[in-house]
């Protein structure tokens, strides 16, 4: 397991923070948080030169040698620690990880009312995008964002792949803003997937009779569900074909398509294949966590046929978006960043959201949602100890 180190104490003691370390030494304010509170190491220097480079620091600002033994060294787990970095009303929480390293995600967070008169945040930065204008646009989700639009032009088989909270609805939430503006009629089509599953044993599969039910109730609401599928699935093609004759457009979106049956995503490919003429009548636009991209792998032969049609557009983390995101929101809210939040404190932000695993290897869970829930926590926190802004000792302990 790995502990925050007996080098915080000493800190806190001779009345230095975690950020006059991490600018003696030349290193981020959030490497020597990930040090001091989770005994993780930088990539360099080496942590025998780390190590040799702080202790030399800290002398040279009037730390006793004998203070120094073993500063290195986990502490004792503890159930509250006094003090984070220079804010001593703040009461953090010991970290301990698996030898893996492990994104600490939190659960739904709200901002507290303190910390929204203290920082003055009303209108909330966090709250859901109210229109298009609202939109952060980096040019990966452009990417997707004009992919799920060109489904809408022409026959385009489509997945939109993504973690939790990485923006997928919110994108298709915008799909529907945009067309409302559109000259031409497009007709959506969303099954409703509340207890769909994979399999019958854990909730209910959407298959292909379900969908053929829904393409009916938006484009044909008229018509009588026939009860047999050959019946069915001619009164469906009849009835894109008619309104496609009518000038309209259909895109089939299925949400939560990671729990689909891979008998139902071979099927989808059906559905894509209904034409009238050269010209297709359905597009098909599948939205789903890393699973689905994962299914829809060139090694699954089990879904070889829908593979080499259905392109994937993922959404990835903010990487190196993750700054002008954060303007963004904050820009909306009538709030300049800077004067709330510490460049340390955002590469904080960066730590804390980057894993490892021997499977993975370094991964990022830099999304919106995540990024939003450890924000609100940490200025939450900021406002119980009355900090000015959030830095990177408290977003290291929350």
């Amino acid at each position: 397991m790995l502990l925050q180190l007996r080098l915080k104490e000493l800190l806190i003691t001779a009345g230095l923070s975690q950020a006059d370390v991490a600018r003696g030494v030349g290193l981020s304010t959030a490497s020597i948080c990930q040090l001091v509170n989770r005994n993780i190491y930088p990539k360099s220097p080496k942590p025998e030169e780390l190590r040799g480079s702080i202790t030399t620091w800290l002398k040279a600002q009037g730390v006793e040698e004998a203070k120094l033994e073993g500063c290195f060294e986990p502490a004792e787990f503890r159930e509250r620690r006094t003090s984070w970095g220079s804010h001593p009303n703040w009461q953090g929480k010991s970290q301990t990880d698996d030898m893996e390293l492990q994104p600490m995600l939190l659960r739904k967070q709200s901002l507290t009312p303190q910390a929204k008169r203290q920082f003055g945040l009303v209108p909330d930065p966090f709250a859901n995008p109210r229109s298009s204008d609202d939109l952060f646009v980096s040019p990966d989700i452009r990417y997707v964002r004009e992919s799920l639009y060109q489904a809408t032009q022409d026959g385009v088989f489509l997945a939109i792949v993504g973690e939790s909270g990485s923006g997928k609805s919110t994108i298709r939430q915008e799909l529907h803003e945009r067309l409302r503006n559109d000259t031409r009629q497009t007709i959506i089509i969303e099954p409703y997937v509340i207890g769909m599953e994979e399999n019958d044993k854990r909730g209910k599969a959407l298959k292909a009779g379900d969908i053929s039910a829904a393409i009916l109730y938006e484009v044909a609401p008229e018509q009588r569900l026939p009860q047999t599928y050959e019946a069915r699935f001619r009164a469906v093609h009849k009835a894109l074909r008619e309104s496609f004759r009518l000038g309209n457009r259909h895109i089939l979106i299925i949400e939560e398509a990671h729990s689909l049956p891979v008998t139902t995503l071979r099927h989808l490919k059906r559905f894509f294949e209904l034409e009238e003429g050269f010209s297709r009548l359905l597009s098909v636009v599948m939205i789903g966590q890393t699973e689905l991209g994962e299914r829809l792998s060139e090694r699954n032969p089990a879904v070889r046929e829908v593979v080499q049609r259905c392109e994937v557009a993922t959404l990835h983390p903010l990487g190196t978006n993750l700054t002008a995101y954060l303007k963004h929101r904050f820009e909306l809210a009538g709030k300049v960043l800077d004067n709330l939040v510490t460049p340390e404190a955002i590469e904080a932000l960066r730590e804390r959201l980057h894993g490892y695993n021997q499977t993975r290897g370094h991964y990022s869970m830099l999304y919106p949602l995540a990024v939003h829930n450890l924000l609100i926590a940490s200025f939450n926190a900021a406002a119980e100890v009355g900090a000015d802004r959030v830095e990177a000792d408290i977003v290291m302990g929350v």
